[in-house]
């Protein structure tokens, strides 16, 4: 595995999360208690990949994976979602925890670009999410309709893992989610070693936004609605 690029350590930017749309009697991921497993929800993995075969590029260009690579991936559209085949880097950035910190992560920073609803930083260690590249002239997210809290559906190894936009990296590289998202999917989490070089699908549910943000099963039970109605419009 390869190491985190150190272009990350200047990734994270401050954002305040607007109003959310889902019903706030979704019930709270409780701290510590990160997702074990996936297969969340009733779609299937290979339902959701069976619709991304082929990419319609909505991006100005292509992202790497790593600050040493060469650009390769694009950011494809589809109706509802936007969608990218890439690695996965592992974040640990926000609130200090036992396997997110300075000690542990190389490139630690106490804060996300989107913030719980209490105004802390999201718990990279207990919350699944996703990291989405800077606005840049390469793909402006929130042009196309991805807000932070927008629900994401992360397939690896046939496991799906619903996450929420938590966080925004550098301009040019791609392919990062929380912790939790890489433990869930059964990808080493460790932040200055693990995360995978390759085989990782994201796709972003355009103008979706869980409320509160902090809130896993929340992502789920809203993630599989909206995957259902990818399914029927692709």
């Amino acid at each position: 595995m390869r190491l985190r690029s150190l272009t990350l350590a200047a990734a994270s930017g401050a954002a305040l999360l607007a109003a959310g749309v889902l019903p706030a009697s979704a019930s709270g991921n409780s701290p510590g208690n990160a997702p074990t497993s996936a297969q969340e929800g009733t779609v299937s993995a290979a339902d959701l990949l069976a619709k991304v075969t082929s990419c319609s590029q909505i991006s100005h260009g292509k992202y790497k994976t790593d600050d040493e690579t060469s650009a390769t991936v694009p950011v494809c559209g589809k109706n509802g979602a936007v969608f990218w085949k890439a690695d996965m880097d592992i974040d640990c950035d926000g609130q200090r925890t036992t396997n997110c910190n300075e000690n542990r992560d190389p490139w630690f920073q106490a804060d996300t670009a989107f913030h719980q609803s209490d105004g802390k930083p999201l718990r990279a260690e207990s919350l699944p999410y996703v990291v989405v590249p800077s606005s840049s002239s390469i793909w402006n997210y929130s042009g196309a309709g991805i807000k932070g809290g927008g629900v994401v559906a992360v397939i690896y190894n046939n496991k799906v893992e619903y996450a929420v936009v938590g966080d925004t990296g550098p301009t040019k590289i791609i392919g990062e989610a929380s912790y939790a998202t890489a433990k869930a999917l059964g990808i080493d989490p460790d932040p200055a070693t693990g995360g995978t070089d390759s085989g990782v699908t994201y796709i972003l549910f355009k103008n979706s936004k869980v409320s509160p943000i902090e809130s896993h099963s929340a992502a789920v039970s809203l993630g599989d609605q909206l995957a259902k109605q990818f399914l029927a419009n692709n």
